[in-house]
């Protein structure tokens, strides 16, 4: 429910959500990845996925093989 009021309430504007679970932003346009305090990575999920190691080992820990593989 709180995604969905998220995602309809910011639509068309540009929102800083910071977030400890994918799941709050993986219908991001931009995630910003950090790793001790630095940028290791940024673009949309399916990228993320590909080509950053760190966030690609937080979605294993925080996803489903279903989710990761959609």
């Amino acid at each position: 429910a709180l995604r969905t009021m998220l995602k309809e309430e910011t639509a068309e504007v540009t929102t800083i959500i910071v977030a400890q679970r994918i799941g709050t932003i993986i219908d991001a346009d931009q995630i910003i990845v950090l790793d001790e305090g630095r940028v290791v990575g940024h673009g949309q999920h399916k990228e993320l996925l590909q080509k950053c190691e760190v966030y690609r080992e937080i979605a294993r820990g925080q996803l489903s093989e279903e989710e990761l593989a959609s």
